[in-house]
């Protein structure tokens, strides 16, 4: 029984937490970023640099519920292994490694390493504007497959949870 109140907590903490993400992840797409490429690139990068600068000396609310997310997401792919006959155990460990693949990973290994290379970058530099450019497609790009990760990852969750 203990089992069942612990998967049980801890998919609607996964399923809140990707849902979150998703909706931080897709304002970030759909309207900050196109916002941010309408200014000036000096401009647009300054605004990028401070906000991921916030974003890693500030880590809550967004890296904490990022990890959270992602620690209760990997109990439960363990719990839906262990618990496999179950209903839901398939929307469990599907919804669970979509949330961690396709936003923790894929924040690790695209999104990360274009923010940094935007922090080594002088705004007010032509290399700075040929950046920016480059940076604003493809971390966009990827801001959106990492949108679709954590709401599916949500959606799978929540079906779980009528299993």
């Amino acid at each position: 029984m203990m089992l069942d109140e612990l998967r049980f907590a801890l998919t609607v903490i996964a399923a809140l937490g990707c849902g979150l993400m998703a909706g931080a992840f897709f304002a970030f797409s759909a309207f900050v970023m196109d916002a941010l490429g309408r200014l000036p690139p000096a401009q647009g990068i300054a605004a990028m640099q401070s906000i991921n600068l916030k974003v890693v000396k500030s880590p809550f609310p967004f890296l904490a519920v990022l990890f959270e997310t992602a620690a209760a997401c990997v109990l439960l792919a363990v719990i839906s292994l262990l618990s496999w006959g179950r209903p839901g155990s398939a929307y469990l460990l599907v919804g669970s490694l979509l949330y961690l693949a396709g936003t923790v990973v894929l924040t690790i290994v695209a999104n990360v390493p274009l923010n940094e290379a935007l922090a080594r970058a002088d705004p007010a530099s032509a290399d700075g504007a040929r950046l920016w450019a480059r940076y604003l497609s493809r971390w966009t790009a990827w801001n959106y497959v990492r949108t679709v990760a954590a709401l599916s990852g949500a959606a799978l969750l929540t079906l779980a949870l009528t299993r």
